[in-house]
């Protein structure tokens, strides 16, 4: 374990209430919508904020602590954090932007140097942010942030200043250069794309309480809680009350539904991802009698929305060549899988 913690903060109205480990040398999301409490998180573990209760220890270091009344200052900690914006000094050029950033005065230039040499920065030490693309602003941060060699970095929301186009590229070199540097790192973001690609593990936030850390693929293909299968991507949900011999009720859907794992008494939902939805040919279990509503041609797929017997609505998306076997259907019989129908808590 790299990295514990374990806190409570009250923000008026809000309270946040968070507790996950970090491994050694691992990229771990914090994953939530707006407002749950992600950026705090990291602010506390930072040390710009302080928690109420709780324990934060990087490394076997304890950072803070409210019962031992520990509360390390942010130079203290070892904490690298890479804002939203980079927060670079628009007046001064690359290499005394990295500059500010080492600690170690007698050598800083040699290592600030060297820092720029391992971001691909080599050529830009006298160019100023405004001069520079999105990507290499993010490295010179990057660069700011790694002279001092924290033992943990935090990255807010990195690529939220960027146009969508650039975003992909960006992600390749973030990735690269935080496994080459071999650092553990909280990542913050709210899109689940991002979190995929990137991370290894992910935290769920919602209304600032923590879910159990699991693996990414694992999250995504079981996410467990409704507010996780919603970060997910998932479209389709019913609340559910159970029926004999495992099968379940669908009160959204109005219809009899068998997942593949039994429901306990904690789980309230069910979640159905659009693409898992197939066109039924014949009769048989966790069929669903729909009315067409609407088709919507998407850019590279169909989306039909189907109004179900018990009021509600499902999302199903095919391929456009799919489709053309159903185009002007009024009403359809859909399936679904045991194992696609995922079975969740509030």
């Amino acid at each position: 374990m790299a990295l514990l913690v374990d806190i409570e903060k009250s923000l008026g109205s809000f309270f946040l209430q968070v507790s996950f480990e970090a491994q050694d040398r691992e990229l771990l999301a914090l994953l939530g919508a707006s407002g749950c409490g992600k950026s705090m998180t990291l602010k506390c573990v930072a040390g710009l904020e302080k928690p109420d209760r709780g324990r934060i220890v990087l490394k076997g270091r304890t950072l803070f602590d409210s019962e031992k009344r520990i509360d390390l200052s942010p130079q203290q900690r070892r904490v690298g954090y890479l804002f939203q914006q980079y927060a670079l000094f628009p007046n001064m050029t690359v290499l005394q932007n990295v500059l500010t950033g080492a600690r170690r005065k007698p050598e800083a230039e040699r290592r600030a140097r060297d820092m720029i040499a391992a971001m691909q920065l080599k050529g830009l030490e006298d160019k100023r942010p405004k001069q520079l693309s999105g990507g290499q602003q993010q490295r010179v941060a990057l660069a700011r942030i790694l002279v001092n060699e924290p033992e943990l970095i935090l990255l807010d929301e990195p690529f939220s200043a960027l146009d969508d186009y650039l975003i992909w590229q960006l992600e390749l070199e973030l990735g690269d250069a935080l496994r080459a540097f071999g650092r553990t790192a909280l990542f913050v973001s709210h899109s689940r794309d991002e979190v995929y690609r990137l991370c290894d593990r992910v935290c769920v936030l919602t209304r600032g309480r923590s879910e159990p850390v699991q693996p990414v693929k694992a999250m995504f293909e079981q996410p467990g809680s409704r507010s996780a299968c919603i970060l997910s991507g998932c479209k389709n949900y019913s609340r559910f009350h159970p029926l004999p011999g495992g099968k379940v009720w669908a009160e959204d859907w109005g219809a009899e539904l068998r997942p593949q794992r039994t429901p306990g008494p904690e789980d309230a939902w069910l979640g159905l991802r659009s693409h898992y939805i197939r066109v039924a040919e014949g009769p048989g279990e966790n069929r669903i009698d729909c009315t067409v509503e609407r088709v919507i041609d998407d850019v590279f797929s169909t989306v039909v929305l189907l109004k179900t017997p018990g009021g509600g609505v499902l999302r199903l998306e095919t391929e456009k060549a799919e489709w053309q076997r159903h185009e002007g259907a009024k009403k359809l019989c859909i399936f679904a899988a045991p194992h696609d129908i995922m079975v969740l808590t509030d």
